[in-house]
């Protein structure tokens, strides 16, 4: 297997996060960081930041705990999967967190997810007519 073009010069933080296999695209990386959902060093940054060796980023994605990883190496080139988690260390605090997320989610469905909004559909509008059509008032049949 060869080795990733490894770099000792800054890489921009877009560039780094599509490197390192986050996001698909480095459009989707910049979209992510103006969302600010990525902290260099616990504070917001910008895609042109330049990361270095040794920085802690911090990922989050909705409905997931957040991500903490340590930057072990610098490349502006994308390359396959395995090489690519040579790039980051993710830290036992957050590894933890992600397992416990997992764990919820396969003891079962949170009971506030299977609230349905919105509009009653077709079927739901019928069940609610027969419903009412059955329930029984205090004025019918009682007094002739």
């Amino acid at each position: 297997m060869k080795e990733l073009p490894l770099s000792t010069a800054p890489v921009r933080l877009d560039k780094w996060l599509w490197a390192a296999r986050f996001y698909k695209t480095r459009a989707l990386a910049v979209e992510a960081i103006g969302k600010n959902r990525v902290d260099v060093n616990d504070q917001p940054a910008k895609p042109s930041r330049d990361i270095r060796v040794g920085d802690r980023l911090t990922l989050r994605e909705p409905g997931l705990p957040a991500r903490t990883v340590r930057v072990l190496g610098l490349s502006e080139v994308r390359g396959p999967a395995p090489m690519a988690q040579q790039l980051y260390e993710e830290t036992p605090e957050s590894l933890a967190a992600r397992e416990a997320a997992r764990e919820a989610r396969r003891q079962g469905v949170e009971p506030a997810a299977t609230i349905e909004h919105g509009r009653p559909t077709k079927r739901d509008r019928r069940h609610l007519a027969d419903w009412q059509r059955w329930s029984a008032t205090l004025d019918d049949g009682g007094g002739r």
